[in-house]
């Protein structure tokens, strides 16, 4: 059996270049994942993995749909291997069925590693540059909408926290975060106009 792997990082992202691609090759069974690949905790490749035999075949359109490390990414070839199957990425012209493949394969994969850790060495030093000139600003804070009034309804217990993110498309972690921060604020509020109604006061009474 052919088995065609595809993967994106989010939902968002459109996966027809590769199905199409695969498709084209001529895979028996397609399986789609939209989730990171920064890890191999992932439920379609894992089941491909286990469904694997000898003779089987593994396609790509790329390295970095099944892997994003070197290491991750020899650990898998190794594996399919060891189960009699055999690996293929077509935009890389990689097959480990063959010596040259399986060579090339190890080269690129430490290339790609490589390639990643210098990007983010440098990014790492921008942003020390940044910081120490006073303009890092980090990540752009995400703006949320209605939130007084989906705080309001979770406040009454009308809704649950879960609901509350979803309603405002964010995470549970983000929501109770977003929580603390504008009953931080309201206590503030709180406080400056019971200071500014003791000031009136003595105001009035020094009059």
């Amino acid at each position: 059996m052919i088995f065609g792997y595809v993967r994106v990082s989010t939902i968002q992202q459109n996966t027809d270049r590769q199905v199409e691609a695969l498709t084209a090759y001529g895979v028996d069974r397609l399986l789609e994942e939209h989730l990171s690949g920064k890890d191999l905790k992932r439920p379609k490749l894992q089941q491909m993995l286990e469904a694997l035999r000898e003779g089987d075949i593994v396609v790509v359109t790329s390295v970095d749909r099944i892997a994003r490390s070197a290491k991750d990414l020899l650990n898998l070839v190794d594996y399919i291997n060891s189960q009699g199957a055999h690996f293929k990425s077509l935009d890389n012209q990689i097959d480990t069925s063959k010596d040259m493949g399986k060579f090339i394969l190890t080269i690129l994969a430490a290339v790609a590693e490589l390639e990643r850790t210098t990007i983010l060495e440098r990014q790492r030093q921008g942003i020390e540059i940044a910081k120490r000139e006073g303009r890092y600003k980090g990540r752009k804070r995400k703006e949320i909408q209605n939130f007084d009034r989906v705080y309001q309804q979770w406040f009454d217990h009308k809704i649950s926290a879960e609901q509350a993110a979803k309603l405002l498309e964010v995470s549970r972690a983000t929501f109770y975060r977003r929580k603390i921060e504008y009953e931080h604020n309201l206590c503030n509020q709180d406080l400056s106009v019971q200071v500014s109604g003791i000031d009136k006061k003595q105001e009035n009474s020094l009059q």
